[in-house]
């Protein structure tokens, strides 16, 4: 087993169905990895605040950008304390009994500060690290930001010192005394699956490898 991000804290401890907890650095990065968004909740002083972005992960960090004027951006920097989520549903679970109907999932909750990433060369790689996990080998293919809009734009990460995980798989967990409901019992299996490019009409190139891959 590799590494725990840390020992679980007061905010990371996972009490209910502590079972599903996982603290495994392996796992955090996997379901990172395998997300397209994430959540960053946070207080501004005078109202809560849950706000979906982009994210990506580097390392033992969580990166996440956006614009200087943005609320997110601004609050983040003021080291405003934050938890980010990310959660894939895998499955309905259909129980005997309403009350023992669940979910299939796996889930990160991460908390901390965020802090910028300084330095134009670190800000490109990091941006550049996220055009290639959108589609690798994409950065490539596509004009790389302009100073214009680097100078625009704050990139951001929060190291994942602090976090656990949680997931929940198998079938329902159905009470002795309800087994004998003739009811449908099992999973409703779900998954993000990718579809087919749709290439704009005005789209002249042959289709890259990795946009064919996207769909293979």
């Amino acid at each position: 087993m590799t590494t725990a991000p840390s020992a679980p804290t007061d905010r990371t401890r996972v009490r209910r169905n502590a079972n599903y907890a996982d603290y495994d650095s392996a796992t955090l990065h996997a379901i990172i990895d395998t997300a397209w968004l994430c959540n960053v909740a946070f207080h501004d002083g005078a109202s809560t605040h849950c706000i979906p972005t982009a994210c990506w992960r580097d390392g033992e960090h969580l990166y996440i950008h956006g614009s200087n004027g943005g609320r997110l951006t601004r609050l983040l920097m003021k080291d405003t304390q934050a938890c980010v989520t990310i959660t894939h549903l895998d499955g309905l679970v259909m129980a005997r009994s309403a009350f023992n109907h669940s979910m299939n999932y796996r889930s990160a909750v991460m908390y901390g500060q965020f802090e910028a990433v300084d330095g134009d060369a670190a800000k490109r790689a990091s941006m550049a690290a996220f055009m290639d996990k959108v589609a690798p080998g994409r950065q490539a293919d596509v004009r790389a930001g302009s100073d214009k809009e680097y100078a625009a734009t704050t990139v951001m990460r929060i190291a994942l010192t602090e976090a656990s995980c949680k997931a929940r798989t198998g079938g329902p967990h159905d009470d002795a005394d309800d087994m004998h409901i003739e009811a449908w019992v099992g999973v409703l299996p779900m998954a993000l699956t990718p579809q087919a490019p749709v290439p704009e009409p005005d789209c002249g190139v042959a289709t890259p490898t990795y946009v064919a891959a996207w769909y293979a």
